[in-house]
């Protein structure tokens, strides 16, 4: 399991100019089961995903992906963890 850290490193304009582009790019990982959940972070700086993947390869890989890469807005901080305690995803929102 992976927690990725997304940091913007351009302004927000640029990064709203992408981010329908990168709305699909999320969709398409979820769908392919490979995220669990993403969300911006507070303030907006950037963005937490938490990825299912094999390997820190395939991470990469998925990111090269993302808009926010290809057209150098963000960088990505790669956390490989594993986890041992968890709740029921169903009640993040309450």
């Amino acid at each position: 399991m992976y927690l990725i850290l997304v940091q913007y490193i351009r302004p927000l304009a640029a990064i709203d100019h992408y981010i329908e582009a990168h709305n699909t790019f999320l969709e398409k990982q979820y769908r392919e089961g490979k995220f669990i959940l993403s969300g911006r972070r507070k303030p907006r700086t950037g963005g937490i995903i938490l990825c299912k993947a094999t390997s820190r390869r395939e991470v990469e890989a998925i990111l090269a992906e993302d808009p926010f890469d290809k057209f150098q807005l963000a960088v990505y901080d790669i956390i490989e963890f594993e986890p041992n305690i968890y709740a029921e995803l169903a009640n993040l929102n309450s």
